[in-house]
């Protein structure tokens, strides 16, 4: 084959040869953070045998909503189901300036399936307003936990999203591992709920490139600095949050969890922070909609960069060509080797294909197995390129909202939010 038409192929297969080595590595750091990092299953196990008392402490769960028809008869069924077990939970709904029938769902939601004796566990506090100088989720949560009954002498705080789903055992089974190994604060990454085309293709890559940004083996070592914890659900021992100035010291923020888990990994090192994978006990289902998808990935990702719109812009050229571009390379080079080995070039060819091959095996490994360890089916995989394109996009628009000076828009409320170096 002439030099000049054989050195996009070299190119091609030189790309699958660097696919071939990044997601070998991939595979190997998914692999080493799952033995070392336990899930929710392991604290389900945990809590069976017994033996721990956290899991049996009194706990008040605090879910803030705004305009959360479509789901909060959900949450509210499941944790209906919770008591149901004879938890010792006390659960406490903050309406935040609902202008839908929000109340009118949850209250029926709580008449028709609180377990008989039970009802009385629940609170709706109806939130009107939100004071200068605090974010709307942070405010709620705060009212939720000063407001209530059922966070008064409640020796666990467990903060979770309207959109969530606890399976009966959830909130033992985090306190038995916050028990356990010693941790002050335990948050889950959930179990992401799959029902629309966005959910198949960006919301993998999307989940995948933030805990590439913060790996759960570094997260969960106590000397790491990497900061990281999921406002879906978060759960405190009481004096430690009340250590930490609870909401009102975080009030600004538009990412309290992030907060959370950097002042206790900047500023009280006597304290520990452990995430761990829901592994299906959990789950959530984040956004209804690719607008409201993309809006919210935004957010987290401009939060999660410190508003650093460089290291955004980074982010999007990075996933680009290492989750997008390289897969598709290997399994380009893996068709066209054998074409052309049959047209005379065997060495070409024959290097084309093991390089493909290699790339695309990588790389099956490394996601494949990042996407089981989500519940996702093995065919999720060939939408990953896409996806991972699609989150490149969300990263870059990020970047630009800040370099233009766009605020954040974000459950009612617009919050400017300036560009960092």
């Amino acid at each position: 084959m002439p030099l000049l038409s054989a050195i996009p192929l070299i190119v091609l297969c030189a790309l699958s040869a660097c696919c071939a080595v990044y997601y070998a590595v991939v595979w190997s750091r998914v692999a080493r953070s799952q033995r070392s990092v336990p899930t929710l299953l392991d604290g389900l196990e945990l809590a069976r045998r017994g033996g721990l008392t956290l899991p049996d402490a009194t706990t008040c769960v605090v879910i803030p909503a705004h305009n959360e028809r479509d789901v909060i008869g959900v949450a509210a069924k499941s944790l209906c189901r919770v008591l149901g077990l004879g938890e010792r939970v006390r659960v406490v709904f903050v309406l935040d300036r609902c202008t839908d029938d929000t109340e009118a769902v949850l209250r029926d939601t709580i008449e028709r399936f609180a377990p008989e004796g039970k009802s009385g566990a629940f609170e709706v506090i109806l939130n009107d307003r939100c004071p200068e100088g605090w974010a709307g989720k942070t405010h709620a949560v705060w009212r939720g936990v000063t407001d209530s009954r059922g966070a008064q002498g409640a020796q666990l705080l467990c903060f979770a999203d309207a959109d969530t789903v606890f399976e009966p055992g959830t909130i033992r089974a985090a306190a038995a591992l916050m028990e356990q190994r010693g941790l002050h604060m335990v948050s889950l990454l959930s179990t992401l709920i799959v029902q629309d085309w966005y959910e198949r293709t960006a919301q993998p890559a999307a989940g995948i490139e933030l805990v590439r940004q913060f790996p759960l083996d570094l997260v969960n070592r106590p000397a790491s600095k990497r900061a990281f914890a999921n406002g879906q659900f978060m759960l405190f021992r009481r004096d430690a949050y009340d250590l930490l100035g609870g909401h009102e010291r975080v009030k600004g923020e538009l990412l309290e969890d992030l907060a959370f888990a950097r002042r206790i990994k900047w500023h009280h090192k006597d304290l520990r922070l452990g995430v761990f994978m829901a592994a299906g006990v959990f789950r959530c289902r984040m956004y209804r909609a690719w607008p409201a998808f993309r809006r919210g990935w935004k957010r987290i990702y401009t939060e999660a960069a410190r508003r650093n719109s460089e290291r955004l812009s980074l982010n999007a050229l990075r996933l680009l060509v290492i989750g997008g571009a390289l897969p598709v390379c290997a399994a380009a080079a893996t068709v066209a080797g054998p074409v052309v080995m049959k047209l005379g070039d065997i060495p070409l060819g024959a290097s084309m294909l093991a390089t493909g091959a290699a790339g695309a095996y990588a790389f099956s490994g490394g996601i494949g197995r990042a996407m089981r360890a989500q519940g996702l089916a093995a065919w999720h995989l060939l939408l990953y390129p896409v996806g991972a394109a699609m989150t490149a996009f969300i990263l870059r628009e990020a970047a630009n909202d800040l370099r233009r000076g766009r605020g954040t828009r974000w459950a009612g409320m617009e919050y400017s939010r300036e560009a960092r170096r």
